[in-house]
């Protein structure tokens, strides 16, 4: 496990009531795998509020990842969603939760809001 993944997953409880809202309610487990062993997190979620803890339980979601890629997502440089249509993670059980806790990780470097753009480029925005 990576600094920067161990960071990560500190981080979430304090970011959990600007990030986590609506309907995420329930425990993801977090399989990251690297080489020959695997570590588990379980992610607690409901709105506004996560608990993080290490090791395996019981869980409505398991979301498997290699570590490298989970590297990639906390910094911007991939997608959790495509990462999985692509096979290169795995998901089973209740989706609401990956897709909330996908809002956990940035967004891709130089991207920006359309809708600012918008503004922009019609002089709404100074």
């Amino acid at each position: 496990m990576t600094e920067a993944a161990e960071r990560f997953f500190e981080a979430l409880p304090s970011r959990a009531p600007d990030v986590l809202g609506g309907l995420a309610d329930g425990t993801l487990q977090i399989d990251l795998g690297d080489d020959h062993r695997t570590e588990h997190w379980l992610v607690r979620m409901r709105p506004g509020f996560v608990q993080v803890s290490r090791g395996r339980g019981p869980a409505d979601a398991i979301w498997y990842s290699s570590a490298a890629l989970f590297d990639r997502l906390i910094v911007g440089e991939a997608q959790g969603v495509a990462a999985v249509l692509r096979n290169e993670s795995t998901f089973s059980g209740n989706v609401v939760l990956f897709l909330a806790f996908r809002r956990f990780f940035p967004d891709p470097p130089g991207t920006r809001d359309p809708r600012e753009t918008a503004r922009r480029a019609a002089g709404r925005l100074g």
